[in-house]
């Protein structure tokens, strides 16, 4: 579960870098949020090209980022579970490519980049770990395209949920037995880039395969060693454990290790 003492902000990096801040920084990092909203079914939080002068955080539900393609087909690209700061990068590009979508229920903060400039420049440290967060983005979306190219349906659909299933138990959420979404078959669809008559096919191989059920937006992972074998899912890219995992590579150091390190 989140931290009882952040409620807002305490599942930001659990499970990969959350450890790196000291109290002070936590509070600073809780104390960014100007206010929230609860939002209900498939509401967008930012369209593509709005000039935005604030940062978003999950705090519960999930997110997709999807783009619309010359014929006004919208594609998912990128999907955000609680503790995402979802649209960080948005305080530098100021104007995303793409827009955000909450799916279902789902608890949004809002971080004015009037606060984030206070934090560029007066806490290094906690900047260079908001820098993380955003490049954690980047990490995914490469996994994605490669595997994307790499794996047929089957395979894509398996690396999705081992990737969420993943995702999501990093910050306290799901069960070993699986875990409960909004999505549907049309956003299975174009997650895996395949047609929805084909995501009935392959749902229905993977429950046959004994390797995982999806009914009514719940997962139930039947065989979590064949979901990852068919997926060929390794979880270092999450930047959670194995090579890539951060350990305290990011202390506080001095300014020169900051901009070095």
């Amino acid at each position: 579960m989140a931290d009882d003492l952040y409620p807002l902000t305490g599942r930001f990096l659990q499970g990969r870098l959350r450890h790196g801040m000291d109290q002070r920084e936590l509070n600073i990092l809780e104390g960014l949020i100007d206010r929230t909203e609860l939002l209900q079914g498939e509401s967008t939080i930012l369209h593509r090209g709005d000039f935005c002068e604030y940062s978003t955080m999950l705090i519960e539900g999930m997110a997709i980022r999807s783009i619309a393609d010359h014929e006004g087909k919208s594609h998912i690209v990128g999907f955000q579970v609680p503790g995402d700061f979802v649209d960080l990068h948005g305080f530098a590009l100021k104007r995303l490519d793409h827009d955000l979508t909450v799916l279902g229920r789902a608890r949004v903060g809002y971080v004015p980049h009037e606060r984030l400039r206070a934090v560029m420049t007066q806490e290094p440290h906690l900047a260079r770990i908001f820098w993380f967060s955003t490049l954690l983005d980047a990490s995914i979306h490469r996994e994605w395209i490669m595997k994307t190219t790499q794996l047929r349906a089957v395979g894509r659909m398996a690396h999705f949920f081992a990737e969420l299933w993943y995702r999501l138990r990093m910050v306290a959420l799901g069960d070993a037995s699986g875990f409960q979404t909004p999505l549907t078959q049309t956003h299975l669809a174009s997650i895996c880039g395949i047609s929805t008559i084909h995501v009935s096919r392959t749902l229905r191989d993977l429950r046959e395969g004994g390797v995982l059920d999806f009914q009514r937006g719940r997962i139930t992972i039947l065989d979590s060693d064949k979901l990852k074998t068919i997926a060929r899912f390794d979880p270092a890219y999450l930047y959670g454990e194995g090579g890539l995992a951060v350990g305290n590579a990011l202390d506080k150091g001095t300014p020169e290790t900051l901009v070095d390190g």
